[in-house]
């Protein structure tokens, strides 16, 4: 997997939780560049790599920023940085990569929750450098907890955004924002923030006649699998009778060596091929990130992702290893 070198410049706060990080190239040269919406894996050590969108703007050449929320029920990322991050130290991080980019719309409402702010901060940013018309929403808990707020507030796209605080009583629970309560055909809309924030703003959308394909979201965590009982319930069966999502055991065929590999119910296909010496690009193993995405030439995938879209699902010609599964007895991976 490609890595790039990097130092932390500065830190500085950016709420009461969060803290940003200017990361600029070790050997002092430019960055790559980076379109609105990527992300960057940060390896904090040998089996700890977390994904964080970068939140300036992609006119920036010399620097990444990223903004990272303390959070101490998580998984280890964010506490690891805040504790051992310092100003000088050096960082091994992945190119940026995007899956949650910017289309093209004469409008776009974009709507943030909490640390969902940085890359919708990004792509305001992106959006005003093109004169475009867009409206920024930011819920947070207060003013003290609101991530970035202060730049926010101090740039141009202070007159593009509309700053909510629960302890006010103003949250997305009491109503959708002004420019979602009708829908408009040439509008992309953007959420972003906890799971249960983006599961009621696309209900609430959805309900209020927006079409799927205008409702574009990230998640920072995957959603909470399917339980037991659900997957072992009266769904539709496949066409090889199988229940639909049953994570049956399956055979996982590389095609430029024709090699088969069984992948029983407990492992995933990552974990298999690993195993057998197989090279894969993985990074959050948990459907979020997309960097072990694998081209699909036969079979059907069991997509189990954060990361594609409905009509990307659909076509069934790509499949995150590290977490979705199969639903035909066998699938050939382009490896």
């Amino acid at each position: 997997m490609q890595t790039l070198d990097v130092i932390v410049h500065t830190i500085s706060l950016a709420s009461s939780a969060s803290r940003s990080y200017e990361l600029r190239a070790a050997d002092g040269g430019a960055l790559p560049s980076f379109e609105a919406g990527a992300h960057i894996d940060v390896h904090l050590g040998p089996s700890l790599v977390r994904q964080y969108s970068l939140c300036n703007s992609p006119r920036e050449k010399g620097r990444y920023l990223i903004c990272v929320r303390r959070d101490d029920a998580g998984r280890g990322g964010s506490r690891t940085l805040h504790r051992d991050l310092t100003v000088g130290r050096r960082l091994r991080i992945s190119p940026p990569r995007n899956h949650f980019p910017l289309v093209a719309a004469g409008h776009h409402v974009l709507v943030a929750g909490g640390i969902g702010i940085t890359p919708l901060l990004s792509m305001a940013e992106a959006l005003a450098a093109r004169g475009a018309s867009f409206v920024l929403h930011h819920y947070t808990s207060g003013a003290a907890e609101a991530p970035l707020l202060e730049r926010l507030q101090s740039s141009a796209l202070g007159e593009r955004a509309v700053v909510h605080h629960s302890d006010q009583g103003d949250t997305v629970r009491a109503g959708l924002p002004a420019e979602l309560q009708v829908p408009e055909a040439d509008t992309a809309v953007y959420v972003c923030g906890p799971d249960g924030f983006m599961t009621h703003v696309v209900a609430e959308a959805t309900a209020a006649g927006w079409h799927p394909g205008q409702l574009h979201t990230e998640r920072f965590a995957p959603t909470a699998p399917p339980s037991a009982e659900a997957e072992a319930g009266d769904g539709d069966r496949d066409r090889d009778g199988a229940k639909a999502g049953v994570a049956a055991e399956f055979t996982v065929r590389i095609a430029s060596t024709g090699t088969g590999y069984r992948v029983p119910a407990d492992r995933t296909i990552a974990e298999v091929l690993t195993a057998h010496g197989v090279e894969v690009e993985l990074s959050c193993e948990q459907g979020i990130c997309g960097a072990c995405l694998t081209p699909v030439l036969a079979g059907e995938p069991d997509h189990r992702d954060e990361v594609q879209t409905p009509d990307e699902r659909a076509a069934g010609d790509r499949i995150t290893i590290c977490c979705s599964r199969a639903r035909s007895p066998e699938l050939l991976l382009g490896l």
